[in-house]
């Protein structure tokens, strides 16, 4: 819903003259106009001798949100009912159209005794006066205080609170009503009827349109493939259940997949990542989807059934981020894979799984891994990390990098995507690595290759990149700095030891959304972000365009598989065709007005190639 604001109709111009530190702007009011518009400060339409009879302060004196006589809150940019702030102390002019008046009391608006000293020439200023310490009514207790144990357990969050609390880093419009009752517990529809869906809120819908909307802009490759396959409908008939980060780029993915014909039921791979607004759109779209963001691990799991385990329908195709959803169909309905044609995966986490899964002779579809496309590697993990890792450091910590000390785990394309930020922003990077290529690598690029023992210490931050499982162990976290960020840019919480942190001896306190305190005995204490899952679509937003290319290689990996003929593909894990993989590049150049060369013929004959490509290799290594 679009709303229209008239401009204010009083004459705007600017005023002069010294400002006391202590208080705020002239007429306050005017700073909370939307930016972009021209406004100027306030002057009172009302003369002096009004003003006097009035017996009312000045523009200074008057709360935030008060405005001066004759100016509306809304007209001046403020909501009605905007909280009123004490001023430390009146404001000094010496313009005689704006005299300085005071209450009948004596007392200025804050609070201090002043007098009024008016010259000749009709200039106002303030007597010399005794100025009071402030003390707010709600403010009785000294900050500087330690809670005491009743007050640390209203500050701290349990355990188990601190892994369902509700919050969307990104735009949220979350009803905080709802943030006590689990989704799980609510009778929901949406407007043609259906309740097949379990999001948080489905009357968030409309805001979360307006999501998808905006991505969809940074989304050519998808648009394009819409536009091409309206006719021929390469899905008709595929029943895909995914199991993904529920984003605004996500749900672009999922409407694709249904206009190229495919029936879609999701799951989130991330307690922490799901879009509340973007997972209602989907629902009231009629996207059977079964995420919020915040779930416990019980709810988690119990998502991922009810995507899978649905009277009268079954999947034919697994999109699966982290291979949950595949782990949880083995374990509970291994049966479906009768009818299953492929599993299409794109996470290390679960490229890895499947592969553990052929090598003991027990995957039993063809799969296709998305993760070690060229499409993926490069440019998901490398470019999106590179952005996404600062994003998701600074929402979270406010943090300033010039100079930090960091250390990264793992020199892959996430290492050094994230090496690379920290490193322009002037942070001191260190590195640890197991394989010698990538650590030659690291230190080629200027890295200095440590042990993590060593340096553990004197860093500031954290960061794990590795895919492994702990990385990070108790002993570690014990010898880290007082107030080290502790982080992981990998997809599965594996990575740092956080169980180990879940002591009687050592205190959890939440700061703010997916940020604890975790506090030693002796008061050391350890900023632990999103409590070791995934920074950068736990605590942020990744960007668009990257994820464009990563949504665009899963969709045509996804009917590569379901259109392949009988025989083409085995019981093993496969990569998407070099042909795929530039044909997925080749739709996101006309962004960039980007121009290919084109081979002649005599050229082609000297290279050996097809002058539609592919152009390398498979065992090339971009």
């Amino acid at each position: 819903m679009s709303v229209q604001v008239a401009a204010p109709a009083v004459e705007l111009k600017e005023l002069s003259g010294p400002m006391d530190k202590a208080a705020g702007p002239p007429c306050e009011p005017v700073t909370a106009h939307p930016p972009g518009r021209a406004v100027a400060a306030v002057t009172c339409p009302l003369s002096a001798t009004e003003r006097e009879a009035a017996l009312a302060p000045s523009c200074s004196e008057r709360p935030p949100g008060s405005g001066c006589p004759g100016l509306s809150s809304s007209a001046a940019g403020l909501p009605p009912g905007a909280a009123k702030v004490p001023q430390a102390s009146a404001m000094k002019r010496s313009d005689p159209h704006h005299p300085q008046h005071r209450h009948r009391d004596g007392n200025d608006s804050g609070g201090a005794a002043a007098e009024a000293l008016v010259s000749p020439d009709g200039t106002v200023s303030e007597a010399p006066r005794t100025v009071k310490k402030i003390q707010f009514a709600d403010q009785k207790q000294e900050f500087n205080k330690r809670p005491t144990k009743i007050g640390r357990r209203s500050l701290s969050r349990s355990i188990s609170q601190s892994s369902t609390d509700s919050y969307s880093s990104a735009a949220s419009y979350t009803d905080s009503s709802d943030d006590e009752t689990s989704p799980r517990d609510k009778q929901q529809k949406n407007s043609k009827g259906s309740s097949d869906f379990c999001v948080k809120n489905i009357k968030q819908a409309e805001f979360g349109r307006r999501e998808i909307e905006i991505a969809e802009q940074e989304m050519p490759a998808l648009m394009a493939l819409r536009k091409r396959a309206q006719g021929e409908k390469p899905l008709s008939g595929a029943k895909i259940v995914g199991c993904t980060h529920i984003t605004a780029q996500t749900a672009v993915l999922m409407e694709t997949l249904g206009a190229l014909g495919a029936q879609c039921r999701w799951a989130a791979c991330n307690i922490y990542s799901t879009l509340n607004e973007v997972a209602a759109a989907l629902a009231e779209s009629g996207f059977p989807v079964f995420a919020w963001k915040g779930e416990s691990e019980d709810d988690f799991w119990w998502c991922i059934d009810r995507c899978v385990n649905v009277e009268g329908w079954q999947p034919n195709m697994i999109l699966d981020d982290g291979g949950d959803l595949t782990h949880w169909i083995y374990k509970k309905y291994p049966n479906m894979f009768k009818k299953i044609k492929g599993i299409v995966e794109e996470s290390v986490t679960g490229v890895h799984r499947l592969y553990q899964l052929s090598k003991a002779g027990k995957l039993c579809v063809p799969a296709m891994n998305v993760n070690d496309s060229v499409t993926k590697q490069k440019f998901d993990n490398l470019y999106c990390c590179r952005e996404s890792i600062l994003d998701g450091l600074k929402r979270t910590t406010d943090m300033m990098f010039g100079g930090k000390q960091v250390v990264v785990c793992g020199y892959g394309e996430v290492g050094k995507g994230c090496c690379a930020a920290l490193k322009a922003m002037g942070s001191i990077v260190y590195v640890t690595e197991i394989d010698p290529i990538c650590a030659l690598q690291a230190c080629m690029d200027g890295f200095r290759l440590v042990k993590l023992n060593e340096v553990i210490r004197q860093v500031d931050i954290v960061i794990t990149c590795t895919g492994n499982k702990n990385v990070v162990t108790r002993e570690h976290l014990d010898r880290m700095k007082n107030s080290c960020i502790v982080c992981n840019m990998g997809h599965s919480n594996t990575e740092i030891d956080v169980a180990s942190l879940r002591t009687p001896e050592l205190t959890w306190e939440r700061v703010r959304s997916q940020v604890d305190h975790v506090i030693w005995p002796d008061g050391k204490r350890i900023v632990l972000l999103a409590e070791g899952r995934l920074l950068n679509l736990s605590c942020s937003t990744v960007p668009t365009f990257v994820l464009s290319i990563t949504a665009t290689t899963q969709a045509l990996a996804l009917i590569e598989l379901y259109n392949a003929p009988e025989g083409r593909y085995k019981q093993d894990v496969y990569l998407l065709p070099k042909k795929m993989d530039e044909y997925v590049a080749s739709l996101h150049l006309p962004t960039f007005d980007a121009h290919l060369t084109e081979l002649t013929d005599e050229q082609a004959k000297y290279l050996g190639l097809n002058k539609n490509g592919p152009f390398k290799p498979n065992y090339y290594r971009y």
